[in-house]
């Protein structure tokens, strides 16, 4: 076969040979290229979602390019149950000729393949023009168009006329090393101003010249004179219309896998208590702050009143130490949310100030039946050898991707247990309350079905093999288990080894569920197979659907500013700008990351239209007013990543992503945007008063990634 010429060391040798080709611009002056970005347009950024295609040297005359473009999907990532990325392919190409010119050929057949051409993908039939092609879900790939006399072959065995890299294939080890220099270098000295470091990840060796560096600012933890209360697991609070709940902020301890931290706790309990209402509630919750320093809570996802948002220099000032703020808070939808401060969240949340609440909608049948439901909160917790690694005390840490930990909770402890008879069908409510962590979980191959998110359900039930959920997202999802034994709870994701250019899996048990011999009763397992369309919520949205096509109204660039950096923090993002995988989904850069913090990491939201900034944007709107927005993540940014960004007291609607429309809606607060991409929300102002848009990565937030907007009463304009 002409492909064994082709050995494991094809992908060297094609980029070698390949670049001179881009860079050199010897394709024809007509040739066809990835499209130019539009900053204003709804594409992704084609340099990470496009693949330009370069000609054998036989071939001058042809020319093409691959465009990628998620599948449909619910979340804000497509991702197989396993991590890896999943893209449509559209094979654009020009010039190809009549094969059997080339010899006994009889068509040209695209193929996928990894840089070590196992495996090889058969893509299908391509011709001059437009070809859409099956999805792939290759970390590193290259796409091949060949000659081929067999075109439903398991490999090619023609001649090969185009070949291009997809954008993860640029990361090459050798050009990391050779500007920060050998890896090596000693042990490192103490961090300056009292410091613990935190742990590298297992499987990623440490960026060169990195460790010796800390944080430019000292080190919070809370301290107590005496040991604090243990706490206690949630307690379900169930309130009617007019109930109240006081709420105490304080001091707890913890015993998470053997190690016992001083951390905080709401009526000292972790999670905070599960407040659950019926929708159109009003009730009260007096706040008590026992911690030693401010603070404030944000009822997250709830279109209540502006002055009890809990937004401190906003909506009220802060909690002082020892002082009461009391909240008044309406339920006008059915759903999940959760409460958090919103006053250096980047250490009071992490250290588990947080709760949901449920608000139960009025018809019993508003979700299908299930055997039992469980409200799962899923996190992470950054710990050392010693202790909790400490936070900023001024400013958070952090900045640059977030704080990712090393122990993965759910309601906040390690290893998750339920036991349920064969055939049980639970309902799953997901939140998630980590400060950056964006999980991608799954139940060991169970059938998932997802059924709501933020702001109540989607349009119509669909099936899943995992459930993606980023900061501040909540996913209600419902789990058949039909097998018994022992189904594991898992986040798996695809990590980047940065140092040496690698992708490698990422799997963390997150607990697991015991199915017993025992049969269901009752079974529920007719109706779990159906599923189900919810008419009332298209009837919801129908009201909107004349502004899908309308032009967009507000345009927000999601980037980076950097102020000094210590060496050689520069020059290894600056390499790291040639990749950006679309969701950063593992901290293996702790030590990178952990030294960068608000004072020198400015995250911006920047008005493609005015050019205006975070604070300085002036987003004036009245009540009733149906507004779209586009946000693109930019991919040129020094470090850029993912992005959930929350929207405070209003709902919108998800109406595509990279140009691709979104035909399965549901009501959000929160949307997930990887790198490069874009996004267009229908945002529904319905409550006045002055908001906040921001992203809920904790320490984005803290370095200025927000803007304020005020919406007005009264009707809008000309109506």
């Amino acid at each position: 076969m002409r492909q064994s010429a082709w050995g494991p060391s094809l992908c060297l040798a094609a980029l070698s040979a390949f670049a001179p080709l881009v860079a050199g611009g010897q394709s024809p002056v007509d040739a066809l290229r990835c499209p130019a970005l539009d900053p204003r347009g709804p594409a992704a950024d084609p340099d990470l979602y496009c693949i330009e295609l370069v000609h054998a040297p036989d071939f001058p005359g042809v020319s093409g390019y691959v465009e990628l473009t998620p599948p449909p999907s619910p979340f804000g990532a497509s991702v197989t149950a396993g991590g890896s990325h999943r893209f449509d392919l559209t094979l654009h190409a020009a010039g190809l000729p009549d094969p059997a010119a080339l010899g006994d050929y009889r068509g040209y057949v695209a193929w996928a393949a990894t840089p070590r051409l196992r495996p090889v993908v058969n893509l299908g039939p391509v011709a001059n023009g437009r070809t859409a092609l099956p999805p792939v879900d290759l970390d590193k790939f290259l796409v091949l168009v060949t000659a081929e006399a067999a075109p439903d072959g398991p490999a090619w065995d023609g001649r090969i006329v185009l070949r291009g890299i997809s954008a993860g294939m640029r990361m090459e080890p050798e050009d990391l090393l050779a500007v920060t220099g050998m890896v090596g270098g000693g042990a490192p000295p103490p961090p300056a101003r009292g410091w613990t470091r935190p742990p590298m990840h297992p499987s990623v060796a440490m960026m060169p010249g990195v460790g010796r560096l800390a944080p430019p600012v000292d080190p919070f933890l809370p301290s107590a004179v005496e040991p604090p209360p243990a706490a206690r697991p949630r307690e379900i609070v169930r309130l009617g219309d007019g109930g109240a709940l006081d709420l105490e902020a304080g001091l707890v301890r913890r015993t998470i896998g053997g190690r016992t931290f001083t951390m905080y706790g709401f009526n000292g309990q972790y999670p905070g208590p599960l407040i659950q209402v019926p929708q159109g509630a009003a009730i009260t919750v007096n706040v008590v702050n026992r911690l030693a320093v401010p603070t404030a809570v944000h009822w997250h996802g709830i279109r209540l009143e502006n002055r009890f948002d809990g937004v401190p220099g906003l909506t009220q000032d802060p909690i002082a130490p020892g002082a009461t703020f009391r909240y008044r808070i309406v339920f006008p939808d059915a759903g999940l949310y959760w409460y958090h401060p919103h006053h250096r969240e980047d250490f009071q949340q992490d250290l588990g100030l947080y709760g949901n609440l449920r608000v139960d909608a009025p018809d019993p049948e508003y979700f299908g039946p299930a055997n039992r439901e469980q409200v799962l909160m899923l996190d992470d917790l950054l710990a050392g050898g010693t202790g909790l690694v400490p936070f900023g005390r001024d400013r958070a840490t952090h900045a640059l991707m977030g704080r990712f930990g090393n122990l993965l909770l759910v309601n906040g402890e390690p290893e998750y247990r339920l036991t349920v008879a064969r055939g049980e069908v639970v309902r799953f409510f997901l939140t998630n309350v980590s400060n950056t962590r964006t999980f991608n979980v799954s139940f060991g191959g169970a059938a998932i079905k997802l059924v709501a998110s933020d702001v109540g359900k989607f349009e119509r039930q669909t099936w899943v093999d995992s459930v993606v959920i980023a900061p501040a997202e909540r996913y209600i999802v419902e789990v058949r288990f039909d097998e018994p034994g022992e189904t594991r709870l898992v986040n798996r994701v695809r990590a980047i080894d940065h140092v040496y250019g690698n992708y490698f899996p990422d799997e963390a048990a997150l607990g697991a569920v015991t199915v017993t011999d025992a049969p269901a009763v009752p079974d529920h397992g007719a109706s779990f197979r159906e599923l189900r369309t919810h008419p009332d919520v298209a009837s919801d949205i129908d009201r909107y659907r004349g502004n899908f096509d309308r032009p967009v109204d507000h345009r927000l660039l999601l980037t980076l500013e950097l102020g000094a950096l210590p060496d050689p923090l520069e020059p290894l993002l600056n390499l790291d700008r040639s990749f950006f995988n679309p969701v950063e989904w593992s901290g293996t850069m702790p030590r990178m990351n952990w030294v960068t913090t608000a004072g020198e990491v400015r995250w911006i939201l920047r008005d493609l239209d005015t050019g205006l900034e975070n604070g300085a944007i002036d987003w004036r709107f009245r009540r009733g007013d149906v507004v779209k927005i586009r946000l693109r993540n930019d991919r040129r940014a020094v470090h850029a990543m993912q992005h959930p960004v929350h929207i405070h007291g209003q709902r919108f609607l998800l109406l595509g992503r990279d140009g691709v429309p979104n035909d399965n809606l549901v009501w959000k607060d929160t949307v997930l945007l990887p790198a490069g991409s874009t996004a267009d929300l229908l945002l529904e102002l319905s409550n006045p008063g002055r908001w906040m848009l921001h992203c809920h990565i904790a320490e984005h937030l803290e370095s200025g990634m927000k803007l304020v907007f005020d919406v007005a009463a009264g009707p809008p304009p000309g109506r």
